[in-house]
């Protein structure tokens, strides 16, 4: 073996001559937030849900490793599902609802601070985030596989990086 000395790819780009433009979600783009507070009102049943926010139009990457959440949701063995509501993708297809395309079962029995990076392998494999293209922006919706009771809480931010 050997050492090696390497660049990413978009260092590659940013060196190169001429240089090639990187996209400005992945490099020197502007990290955006977007904040929700919910505080749930009335019982739900499982597979009850929450809109929590409404990312903008267009490339937009979320940093889902840098988001977090205080979640207080009462029900035991309480897990949160974090995903998104169809949308039509930057080419005009239809994008179906995924209610668990960011996180998958975080467990949320003790209340308290979560990342909302999740344990999906695809979300790991690019560094905790995950891109959308969209026309008309994408709702990101956090839903409960188990009943919801009245009070239970979920206050946090979701960071993504647009222009």
């Amino acid at each position: 073996m050997a050492v090696t000395t390497q660049k990413s790819t978009e260092y590659t780009n940013a060196t190169a001559t001429p240089v090639t433009l990187n996209e400005a979600n992945a490099y020197h783009g502007r990290v955006r937030i977007a904040h929700f507070t919910h505080d749930q009102d009335g019982v739900g049943d499982a597979g009850s849900s929450v809109a929590l926010c409404s990312l903008p139009a267009g490339k937009v990457k979320v940093l889902l490793k840098s988001s977090n959440a205080y979640v207080n949701w009462t029900t035991s063995s309480a897990t949160l599902d974090l995903g998104w509501d169809a949308y039509t993708d930057i080419n005009g297809d239809a994008v179906a609802l995924d209610i668990d395309g960011l996180v998958d079962g975080l467990d949320v029995d003790t209340v308290g601070y979560q990342s909302l990076e999740g344990a999906l392998a695809g979300i790991k494999a690019t560094g905790g985030t995950y891109t959308f293209e969209s026309q008309s922006g994408v709702v990101i919706r956090a839903t409960s596989p188990t009943a919801m009771v009245d009070g239970d809480d979920l206050v946090g931010y979701l960071l993504y990086v647009v222009d």
